[in-house]
């Protein structure tokens, strides 16, 4: 269907909104009604021309045979399609013989919902249309729309057909049934100020998407194929794939089977799908609906090629009780098993952050590839994401866990970054992801990409967000760039700007970069006040309530069952204070215990400064050492966490105080060998990893100001320890590098590698544009004033 033809269509569809349901909907709820209708005329519209063969199938079961329960496969074959309807009406058939009588209009329309086969029966049932037409029969105006939708002026068919003048209705297929569908989502929730849904994937950019998938392999397909889309809205990418390449006059011409396989989450766009899956003689049950994420609903199975273009920038939120536990990852599907800076093994989190669920997508289809010893072309993937999926989420998190498990297992491919507003629903910057687990020995350990930014042409018309598109020779460049494989420089035009594609061509590590701690002493100052032990009687993470309810009632907050019985005054004054209280805080707060235990360390800390004084020192290692003597004394039990707890409170960095001392090791010659093995390096560099060798052979540790904490990302290809010394120790001297803490991480910056300088003009052409415009300027004023401008400017000599 070309793009008049689709525009029409969609307009008279739009007109019967308009016509019919002005009155009887509000107009954000026009498209209850009439999507629904789309996909009811399309199905019966295919079942019109074998209509007499199903009730002839029918009488013969009941009359012939007997049959309590209709057989479907006969009724099946009879129709031609996967589907049925066994009563004898059409929706023709119900207009034509229609009487003023609303209920017997509603009657036989139920009966003829209720001949459908269950396949069809459910997808009635999703868009909840029987309700509908009561509804529209409650306000007379179903007869109107029925007779619109039967109208021989609109074709709702895969097949061409004549409108009663003669001229051809062009044949409407799945994907051009997509394309009205969105059309008339954005139209309906633009009349209702609303957003126009998830992003639809244009037409070129499923062609690009089908191009790169099968191009490469055109000629080793396996003789039996399965595609899957996570995400497979109305089923466009599943069936223009199929087309790609059992298309008889197409590049390929793919002789095996091929079985499509989706899941939708939008009881609409389900309905969409699998109506379509039917009409082309697709197996409908192999389209789910519901939530990817939240079911593995083909948990047992392994496909030849996925292709998505799933949610971005969308919550996971309502999902996240089906993937984890707490912290922990429950579903196998998001946990990959990494090797940490060490070389060990271990089973880390694969999820995102929770605001953004597009990366969860990617790894439901990277864990429905097929092994390579299974199938020698194991699977391929293309993927639709936004920039995040590319640089978001530091070393360690679950984002760069995906890109890392993806990368360090070879399986990324191709990146392209797309021209923005290509899509209809969003402006931004989106990219092609293609991942094979069966790259061919020249690709192995490479990730091509290719900067299709600039490569488009421009909409005579913007059709929502979408304001340009790729033509068949765009297509052509990105796939044959892909083919090649080479790296491309971008041309620059006469006016110094960059135009046409570019590609490089990178190493897999070359994405990968180490984040390392760096660390730097602590140095305090300490001594004991008053003013400074006072807020040991209160709950550092409830400071401010416990404060205000022990300036209220003083010392009646350590009465039993006070507290408990002051707990709705509490809760109102915290949320004036606009500090909303969960059940832990509730119960900490109302814990005459937990007051007794923070009363009782102030009053320790206090015999504590009667002991030791309130003089202030530079020395907090000797300080320390004098508060452990005086607990000791005094045979005061304290735990390590109250310990660190009054000292904390009565200490406060210093930079001109001495080092805060952590541990003193006495390391012997194998010790020496072991801990310079571990991390790399010898004797005489310990000091750069945070052991400082003594006078009396000693090494000494200290305790990092986590104030002064930096950490540092080091490219793989680099070495740490040079990184250290060229960087950072030249700059912060008492620096030194914490080893344990270095995680690996992974991200791709298309804005880094395809950056092009471009110089800026010579200050002449710049003057003389000023000049240009002062002219223009001074012209504009006497035309407004009806006066002559006696001088010019001229340009300096």
């Amino acid at each position: 269907m070309n793009q008049t033809s689709h525009n029409n269509l969609v307009s008279f569809i739009w007109r019967i909104a308009d016509d019919c349901l002005r009155d009887v909907y509000v107009r954000g709820k026009y498209r209850d009604v009439i999507l629904p209708m789309v996909v009811l005329r399309r199905l019966d519209s295919l079942l019109e021309p074998t209509k007499a063969a199903v009730l002839e199938e029918v009488r013969y079961q009941k009359e012939e045979l007997h049959a309590l329960e209709l057989d479907d496969e006969p009724l099946k074959n009879a129709s031609g399609y996967v589907f049925f309807n066994t009563s004898q009406w059409t929706l023709k058939k119900l207009y034509g013989t229609a009487t003023n009588n609303q209920q017997i209009l509603l009657a036989n329309i139920e009966d003829y919902l209720d001949g459908f086969s269950d396949n069809v029966k459910e997808i009635v049932g999703r868009f909840k249309l029987f309700d509908q037409m009561r509804h529209m029969a409650e306000k007379q105006v179903l007869l109107d729309v029925i007779e619109k939708f039967v109208s021989p002026w609109i074709n709702l068919t895969p097949h061409d057909r004549e409108d009663p003048d003669g001229n051809t209705l062009p044949g409407l297929s799945n994907l051009g049934m997509g394309y009205v569908f969105e059309e008339l989502i954005r139209k309906f929730n633009e009349e209702n100020n609303e957003e126009a849904g998830e992003h639809f994937t244009p037409r070129e950019v499923i062609h690009l998407m089908t191009h790169l998938m099968f191009d490469p392999i055109k000629d080793q397909l396996p003789p039996v194929m399965t595609i899957y889309d996570p995400a497979c809205g109305s089923g466009g990418m599943l069936t223009e794939a199929q087309n790609y390449i059992k298309e008889p006059e197409g590049p390929i011409q793919a002789k095996g089977d091929v079985y499509l396989y989706g899941k939708e989450i939008n009881d609409e766009t389900y309905a969409i799908c699998k109506s379509d899956m039917m009409i082309k003689g697709n197996n409908p049950e192999n389209i789910r609906v519901g939530s990817t994420l939240s079911t593995d609903e083909f948990s047992a199975h392994r496909f030849d090629f996925m292709l998505s273009n799933p949610p971005y920038g969308k919550s996971w939120n309502s999902e996240v009780k089906y993937i984890k536990d707490g912290k922990d990852v429950i579903d196998p599907r998001f946990r990959v098993e990494l090797t940490d800076y060490w070389g060990n093994k271990e089973t880390v989190d694969a999820t995102p952050r929770s605001s953004d669920g597009q990366l969860l997508f990617l790894m439901e289809m990277v864990n429905k590839m097929k092994p390579v010893g299974t199938s020698p072309l194991g699977s391929r993937i293309a993927s639709v994401h936004n920039g995040s999926s590319l640089f978001t989420g530091d070393a360690g998190s679950g984002e760069a866990n995906i890109r890392r498990f993806i990368i360090e297992n070879d399986m990324l491919d191709t990146i392209i970054q797309l021209p923005n507003n290509l899509f209809y629903n969003t402006g931004i910057t989106t990219y092609i992801w293609l991942l094979s687990n069966s790259k061919p020995e020249a690709r192995r350990g490479k990730v091509q990409l290719i900067d299709a930014n600039l490569l488009y042409r421009k909409l005579r018309k913007n059709l929502g967000d979408k304001n340009c598109e790729f033509s068949d020779d765009h297509i052509r460049q990105i796939t044959e760039a892909c083919l090649n494989f080479q790296p491309i420089e971008r041309e620059i035009d006469a006016n110094i700007d960059a135009v046409g594609i570019a590609t490089q061509i990178f190493n897999n590590e070359d994405f990968g970069y180490y984040k390392v701690t760096i660390e730097r002493p602590d140095r305090r100052r300490a001594g004991f006040s008053a003013e400074r032990i006072a807020p040991l009687r209160f709950d550092k993470s409830l400071r401010e309530p416990m404060e205000w309810l022990y300036a209220e009632h003083g010392d009646k907050v350590y009465e039993p069952g006070f507290l408990k019985e002051q707990l709705k005054a509490i809760i109102a004054w915290c949320e004036e204070q606009g500090n909303i209280l969960n059940a832990k805080q509730r119960s900490k707060l109302t814990d005459t215990k937990h007051w007794a235990r923070l009363r009782d360390l102030l009053n320790t800390a206090t015999l504590l400064m009667g002991d030791i004084g309130t003089e202030e020192t530079a020395d907090f290692n000797a300080f320390r050492e004098a508060v452990t003597k005086a607990i000791k004394a005094r045979k005061i039990k304290l735990s390590a966490t109250e310990k660190n707890a009054i000292l904390n409170s009565v200490s406060w960095y210093d930079e001109t105080a001495e080092k805060v001392i952590a541990k003193r090791h006495n390391l012997s010659g194998p010790q020496l060998e072991v801990l310079t093995t571990h991390l790399g390096c010898g004797t005489g560099d310990l000091a750069d990893f945070g052991y400082f060798r003594q006078a009396d052979g000693s090494y000494l540790t200290y305790e990092p100001a986590t104030d002064l904490r930096d950490a540092e990302s080091v490219r793989l290809k680099d070495s740490i320890h040079r990184y250290f010394l060229a960087e950072v120790k030249p700059h912060v001297e008492e620096a030194w590098i914490n080893l344990d803490s270095v995680k690996i991480g992974y991200e791709i910056s298309f804005n880094k590698y395809f950056y092009r300088h471009k110089p800026l003009r010579s200050l002449e052409e710049v003057t003389q544009d000023i000049l240009e415009l002062e002219e223009k300027a001074d012209g504009l004023i006497a035309d407004i004033l009806g006066v002559e401008v006696a001088t010019k400017l001229e340009p300096a000599e």
